[in-house]
């Protein structure tokens, strides 16, 4: 799949890319990442995109032409385009698995005190906040969600089974994850539970399901409610 990320600093997006999974993902060809400049559309030559809002306040509002017009360059007009907001629905790893299944992903990175109503009025992305916090872009939210997405596209991380195997999959009874141990066997007096070393298949899997349960009970009970009421 390919992320298309409208942006005013594409460096953010294309330096975080760079590193780890996500540049072996893209040097794999698995994932593309097409970072669009809307700065390369503003309305003038002083590369203006944004100004003053109507009916005053703070701040500068990013300006409706520079947007469609990076929109337009994309030309995928059957693409999953989401605007990264505060005021959207929340991004989960559901919605992460749903949107791994698009071929193409548009997402918009608003900035200062935000874009134009009317170009969300033409355009139509859907709102998706990242939580309930204000940042200072959207590049931020948008490599969350990218980061996210990617890692359950097929071949990017390696083994199937350690992303269906993870906190909020479906397939963990509780939803947390389980605790995780790797050598050394004892560190500071405290050893590897035993039945990790056992090499009893079944009896591992009881264990991190109980252990699921138990964390999700501690941490986030509202996660066991949740799988209760569907």
């Amino acid at each position: 799949m390919t992320f298309h990320v409208l942006t005013l600093f594409p460096e953010m997006i294309t330096q975080a890319a760079s590193h780890s999974i996500l540049k072996r993902a893209v040097t794999a060809g698995h994932i593309g990442i097409n970072c669009v400049n809307i700065r390369d559309f503003a309305v003038n030559k002083h590369g203006q995109v944004d100004d003053a809002p109507y009916g005053g306040g703070a701040g500068m509002v990013m300006m409706a032409p520079p947007i469609r017009d990076a929109y337009a360059s994309i030309n995928r007009p059957n693409a999953r385009f989401l605007y990264l907001s505060p005021q959207g629905k929340v991004f989960n790893q559901s919605f992460a698995a749903e949107l791994s299944k698009e071929p193409d992903l548009i997402l918009l990175c608003g900035h200062y005190e935000g874009v134009d109503q009317r170009v969300l009025s033409l355009l139509q992305p859907e709102e998706v906040s990242v939580g309930d916090y204000i940042l200072t872009g959207g590049e931020l939210a948008a490599l969350l969600i990218i980061d996210a997405v990617a890692r359950l596209v097929p071949g990017v991380v390696g083994k199937a089974d350690s992303v269906s195997n993870e906190t909020f999959s479906e397939s963990l009874l509780g939803g947390l994850e389980y605790p995780q141990y790797t050598r050394p066997p004892v560190f500071e007096g405290m050893e590897v539970p035993p039945v990790l070393l056992s090499g009893h298949h079944a009896q591992v899997e009881a264990w991190r399901n109980q252990e699921s349960t138990r964390q999700t009970r501690a941490k986030r009970p509202d996660l066991l409610e949740r799988k209760v009421n569907k």
